[in-house]
């Protein structure tokens, strides 16, 4: 999908750049498949702020979508590729053999027309789900479960696949778009093919209008506020005043590990730190 730019008639239209909509075939989404979108504009159920910057983004519907894939051995055909204000990435509707129809997150290449289908004895192809264990090693993979029939929950995001490496008794070796190396159980379900729309990252903003619509209220630095709001703020010219970088709560902001430990580190083979060195 090709990005789209503007003639420069405005200061703003010189930086921004849009997605090209062309794989889109319908505006209006399956009515049985969407349910309004609370916003929250960050805050809690008391009404206290607890992520700052956020408000003000764009009405929407949150279209319900089958990360699971459960309907074993039941073909599907794609009937539309769909547009989803919540996600970067396009969505497909699916109409099941049955009459059911179900929204899956699109791989790159599917088109209205293709048949897929999950299950242990699917096909190899771009946008069948299968269990590891049914997977070759090597293929690229997305929407990738962590627990056994949770659904996937890792590579959903456009344009990220991750890749099947070995298997090893009950857990497959994946690395992750990071290039991080976990254990996977086999058992654990993925869809085969890289995830659509993967010149998503190559899109410009371009101006903070634009980017209110998405929910997010303009950052301010810490340098530029007042000492009683920030570590960095106040005195005169532009100064940290000899402190080290931090967040507004005084927790380092460069170099202090800040990740809690879980109870699956261990499944991590390779960090993504040092696997990118």
């Amino acid at each position: 999908m090709p990005i789209k730019t503007f003639k420069p008639y405005t200061p703003v239209r010189r930086f921004i750049t849009v997605e090209d909509f062309s794989e889109i075939t319908t505006n209006k989404p399956e009515k049985s498949l969407i349910m309004p979108a609370k916003k929250t504009g960050g805050r809690n159920n008391t009404g206290q702020v607890m992520v700052r910057f956020r408000g003000g983004e764009h009405k929407r519907y949150y279209r319900i979508i089958d990360f699971k894939r459960n309907k074993i051995d039941v073909s599907a055909k794609v009937v539309s590729i769909e547009y989803d204000p919540n996600r970067s990435c396009r969505i497909a509707l699916l109409q099941y053999a049955d009459g059911e129809k179900r929204y899956i997150i699109q791989p790159k290449g599917l088109k209205v027309g293709d048949e897929v289908m999950s299950g242990p004895n699917a096909e190899i192809k771009d946008g069948n789900a299968l269990p590891l264990s049914s997977i070759p090693v090597g293929t690229f993979i997305h929407n990738l479960e962590l627990v056994p029939g949770k659904g996937g929950q890792l590579v959903r995001a456009a344009g990220s696949s991750a890749q099947l490496l070995a298997k090893e008794d009950e857990y497959a070796h994946v690395r992750m778009p990071s290039g991080e190396i976990r254990l996977v159980l086999v058992r654990c379900y993925a869809t085969v093919g890289q995830v659509g729309n993967i010149d998503h990252e190559n899109m410009s903003i371009g101006s903070a209008g634009r980017h209110r619509h998405f929910g997010k209220k303009p950052h301010v630095r810490g340098t530029a506020m007042n000492a009683v709001d920030h570590p960095h703020g106040g005195g005169r010219g532009r100064s940290k005043g000899d402190n080290q970088p931090r967040s507004p709560w005084n927790q380092p902001a460069k170099g202090f590990k800040t990740r809690a430990k879980k109870v699956s580190d261990w499944m991590i083979v390779s960090h993504r730190n040092k696997a990118k060195k």
